[in-house]
C-alpha cells in the first residue's frame, strides 16, 4: 500500500471514531456567542483534546468582552505551514439548549453542524499531522465570536504566508452524492436603518406626527427592490427585522430596520447603502453598516489540489459555493489555498433539529486527510 494511502486509512478511522465521541462532548456544553463563562467551559474541553505536546495559547478575540480565542499549534521539522479554522460559539441560547441526542444515523443538538462536529474533525486532523515530516507548523484557531461578530477580524495577519487554510464549517454532498467542499462564498453585510420621525397622539393629532414606521416600511420595500440574485454580482438585499412604536395610540416617532446583504463583492453591498435616501416620508434616516465580511473565491487556486485529492481517494471531490459567511473568507485574501466546508455532513444549522450524519464522519475524515497529504507533498 502506498504510504499516502496507508496514512489516510489509518488516521481516518481514528479521526472518525474520536470525532463521534468528541462532537457529543462539545455539543453537551451550551456555548452561546458572547457568554464568556460558557466559552471557558468549551475551551477547556477543546484544550483537553489537543495533541500531546501541542502549544496552547489564548489570543485576544476580535470582539470585546468575549473570552479569548483558542490557538492550538504543533511544530515539525519540515517547511509546510497549515492553518485549520473553526468556531466554538453557537446561536442557541441557554434557555433553548438541550443535550445532544442520537436518532438513528443522526447526532442531533445545538451546534452539531455549525460547527462542533467540524471542530472535532479539525482536532483529529491536528493529531494526524503531528508526526508528518513535511510539517513545519500546523495551527488550529478556534474563535468565540463567529456567529455575531460585527467588527474587524483580528487574526488574518498572523497567518500570512501559510501554505493552506482548511475551515471546518459543515460539509455537504453534491446532487450526485459526491464529497463537496466550499471554495467560493459571497460577501456579507448587515445594514441598520434608524428612522427619526416625530411622535404624536394617533387619535387627536395624527397629522402632527411623522411616522418612523411608515418611513421604514417604504425603506424596506426599496431595499427589497434592489435584490438582483441573477445579476452580475448576484446581490440579495433582504429586510429581516423591523422595530417601531411603543403604544397603540401614538404615531411612532422612532424605529429601526435591519437588512441582510449578500453579493459576490463588498462593493456591491455599498450600492444598496448609496441608494437609500437620508429622508423618507418626512423622517430622517440614519444608516449604520454593522458587519462586513469579504467574499471568497479560491476556485482557480484550489482546482489542482482538489483534482489530486480526488485521484488519491479514487472518488470525485466537487468544488461548490455558498451564500453564507465564514471565517475562511477572511483568510482567503492572505492564503490562496483556502478550502471550507470540511466538517461532517449535516443540516438545519441554527434550528432545534440541527444534526450531523454519523456515517459522514469517516468519508469526511478521508477527504480532509487527502487534502492535507497533497498540501504536505506539494512543497
Amino acid at each position: 500500500m502506498p504510504v499516502a494511502h496507508e496514512w489516510i486509512e489509518t488516521h481516518a478511522a481514528e479521526m472518525a471514531a474520536a470525532a463521534e465521541r468528541e462532537t457529543e462532548a462539545l455539543v453537551a456544553v451550551s456555548s452561546p456567542s458572547g457568554d464568556a463563562a460558557a466559552a471557558e467551559q468549551i475551551i477547556a474541553i477543546a484544550s483537553a483534546l489537543a495533541p500531546v505536546g501541542a502549544r496552547i495559547e489564548r489570543v485576544a478575540c476580535s470582539t470585546a468582552e468575549h473570552a479569548p480565542d483558542l490557538l492550538i499549534s504543533v511544530d515539525g521539522p519540515g517547511e509546510v505551514r497549515i492553518l485549520l479554522v473553526g468556531h466554538l460559539d453557537t446561536v442557541v441560547s441557554h434557555e433553548a439548549f438541550f443535550a445532544p441526542q442520537r436518532s438513528g444515523n443522526r447526532l442531533v443538538g445545538p451546534g452539531t453542524a455549525d460547527m462542533k462536529g467540524g471542530v472535532a474533525l479539525a482536532l483529529g486532523a491536528l493529531r494526524a499531522l503531528k508526526d508528518r515530516p513535511e510539517l513545519g507548523e500546523a495551527a488550529l484557531l478556534l474563535v468565540n465570536d463567529e456567529e455575531w461578530r460585527s467588527g474587524e477580524f483580528a487574526h488574518r495577519a498572523r497567518f500570512t504566508g501559510f501554505d493552506a487554510c482548511l475551515c471546518f464549517e459543515a460539509g455537504e454532498r453534491s446532487a450526485d452524492g459526491d464529497d463537496a467542499v466550499v471554495v467560493k462564498r459571497k460577501a456579507a453585510g448587515t445594514l441598520r436603518l434608524i428612522a427619526h420621525g416625530r411622535a404624536a397622539h394617533s387619535g387627536s393629532a395624527p397629522e402632527q406626527g411623522v411616522s418612523a414606521l411608515l418611513a421604514l416600511a417604504e425603506a424596506a420595500q426599496l431595499v427589497d427592490s434592489l435584490s438582483d440574485p441573477k445579476g452580475a454580482e448576484r446581490l440579495t438585499a433582504v429586510p429581516t427585522i423591523l422595530r417601531s412604536g411603543e403604544a397603540i395610540n401614538v404615531v411612532p416617532g422612532a424605529g429601526e430596520l435591519v437588512c441582510d446583504l449578500r453579493a459576490d463583492s463588498l462593493a456591491a453591498l455599498e450600492s444598496v447603502e448609496a441608494a437609500i435616501p437620508l429622508e423618507i416620508a418626512g423622517a430622517k434616516i440614519e444608516l449604520i453598516r454593522e458587519r462586513a465580511w469579504p467574499g471568497m473565491d479560491a476556485r482557480e487556486q484550489t482546482a489542482p489540489l482538489l483534482a489530486a485529492a480526488s485521484e488519491l481517494l479514487g472518488r470525485p471531490v466537487v468544488a461548490t459555493e455558498r451564500g453564507g459567511a465564514s471565517d475562511a473568507s477572511h483568510f482567503a485574501a492572505e492564503i490562496e489555498c483556502t478550502i471550507d466546508g470540511l466538517g461532517p455532513c449535516g443540516e438545519h444549522s441554527h434550528h432545534p433539529d440541527e444534526y450531523i450524519a454519523l456515517d459522514s464522519l469517516f468519508p469526511r475524515s478521508e477527504l480532509v486527510l487527502a487534502l492535507l497529504d497533497v498540501v504536505l507533498r506539494s512543497r
